[in-house]
């Protein structure tokens, strides 16, 4: 089983959490790519979904799947998405496709995050993943000045603007102990508009795809 083989049977494996007549929470990137596609045979038996990026919206309405704005619903049952890494506590860094911010508004709106990966993304100390921060053009070179002060090495994602019009920096060497302390303390930085740490809010279920078959990970 390759490592796309793994993806496809997590993407798939979530699928069950998905009750009928329900809104769906999807996020994105290739794993979550798989858990689309499962969702084409149930789709008449859900209302639809919401999106945290332009393009799981567009994969989603090529498949005929209603795509709602998060501000049109109250909560969702599960939002389904991948990760960059995630830890023993079920901390994530998020972001490697530059959806991170909308990504946290959906998983922050929630009841339940099923976390879909493959077992390369497991790892003891978050940080060997650069961790992307989403920043406001303006405050690029501030909000760099500041991390090197927290010790990392941001760099610029060049050619890189967000579906929110930002751009991001990638915070490379940082071995992240304390997720949440540091979540809060970039977050906290003027012209940051959200960390790709998702560890005040992480994900309650984890499915990752192995080589023999989807192993889970659940509170």
């Amino acid at each position: 089983m390759n490592q796309d083989d793994k993806k496809r049977a997590a993407g798939e494996a979530a699928v069950e959490y998905v009750k009928p007549g329900s809104i769906v929470g999807v996020g994105t990137g290739s794993t979550v790519n798989y858990f689309i596609d499962a969702l084409e045979p149930i789709k008449s038996q859900i209302k639809g979904a919401v999106s945290s990026s332009e393009a799981s919206t567009e994969r989603l309405k090529a498949l005929g799947i209603e795509v709602f704005d998060a501000n049109d619903v109250a909560s969702l049952d599960v939002y389904v998405d991948g990760a960059d890494e995630i830890n023993a506590r079920k901390h994530m860094i998020k972001g490697g496709g530059a959806a991170l911010t909308r990504e946290k508004i959906v998983a922050a709106i929630a009841d339940k995050f099923i976390c879909i990966i493959d077992d390369t993304k497991h790892v003891d100390v978050l940080g060997e993943f650069p961790l992307p921060v989403e920043v406001i053009p303006m405050a690029r070179s501030y909000v760099a000045r500041e991390l090197v002060k927290l010790g990392g090495d941001p760099c610029y994602r060049q050619g890189v603007v967000t579906d929110n019009g930002n751009v991001i920096l990638d915070v490379h060497n940082m071995k992240i102990q304390d997720p949440k302390a540091i979540e809060d303390t970039i977050n906290g930085i003027a012209g940051v508009v959200t960390v790709g740490l998702f560890a005040n809010r992480g994900a309650d279920v984890v499915l990752t795809g192995t080589e023999n078959g989807v192993q889970k990970i659940a509170d």
